[in-house]
C-alpha cells in the first residue's frame, strides 16, 4: 500500500512539475511577443514575468531528481549492460547486484551531503534572486530525490534478488496499440 502511495505521489509529482513549468514558459514567451505589439502594449506591459524563469528552472531540478528515482523504479535510467549479458548467471547476479548497491550507496552519500548542505542553509537568510525564496527550499530536492533514488536502488535489488529480473522499460510498446504476433507488421496492429 505504502509502495503504491509513493509510486503515484511521484509519477505525480513529475508530471505535475514537467506540465506547469511548459504552461508558465508558454506565458512567458506570449507575454515577451504580445508586449511588442502596440494594441497589447498598455494592458501587458504591467506584468511583470522576470521570475517565471527562476521558476521553471527550479521545477525542472525537482523534476530532474524525482524523475532520476522513477527512472531506476521503472527501469528507463541509460545502463550498459552488453558486458554483464555476457556472464554467467551467477556472475551476472553479483555483478548487477554489485552495481545495485554501487548505485544506492552513492545516492545515500549524496543525499547525506545534500542534507547537511541544506540544513546548513536553514540557518542563514539566502534568497533566490527573482522570487526570494528561501534557498533551503529549492535545494531540498537534492537530499529528497537522493534518498528516494537510494529506496529505489535498494527496491530494485530486493526485487532482482528475488525474481532475477530488472525492472524493464520496452521502447517499442506503445499505450493504445496492441500487435497481434511478432512480425505482424501493419496487419497486425489493433485499436
Amino acid at each position: 500500500m505504502f509502495l503504491r502511495i509513493l509510486d503515484r505521489l511521484e509519477e505525480w509529482l513529475i508530471t505535475f512539475l514537467i506540465a506547469a513549468a511548459t504552461v508558465i514558459i508558454f506565458i512567458a514567451v506570449a507575454h515577451r511577443y504580445l508586449v511588442g505589439i502596440p494594441l497589447f502594449y498598455p494592458l501587458l506591459f504591467p506584468i511583470n514575468l522576470g521570475w517565471a524563469q527562476e521558476l521553471c528552472i527550479i521545477m525542472f531540478v525537482w523534476m530532474a531528481k524525482f524523475g532520476a528515482a522513477y527512472g531506476v523504479r521503472t527501469g528507463i535510467h541509460v545502463g550498459v549492460d552488453v558486458l554483464v549479458n555476457q556472464l554467467s548467471p551467477g556472475k551476472r547476479k553479483i555483478t548487477v547486484m554489485f552495481s545495485l548497491f554501487c548505485g544506492a550507496l552513492f545516492t545515500f552519500v549524496v543525499g547525506s551531503m545534500g542534507a547537511k548542505f541544506v540544513w546548513g542553509l536553514m540557518g542563514t537568510d539566502q534568497v533566490t534572486p527573482d522570487m526570494e525564496l528561501p534557498s533551503w527550499i529549492i535545494y531540498l530536492c537534492v537530499p529528497l530525490g537522493s534518498y528516494l533514488m537510494c529506496f529505489r536502488f535498494l527496491q530494485v535489488a530486493r526485487n532482482f534478488w528475488r525474481t532475477g529480473h530488472l525492472p524493464h522499460h520496452d521502447e517499442t510498446q506503445v499505450e493504445g496499440i496492441e500487435i497481434d504476433a511478432p512480425g505482424a507488421g501493419a496487419a497486425g496492429i489493433t485499436r
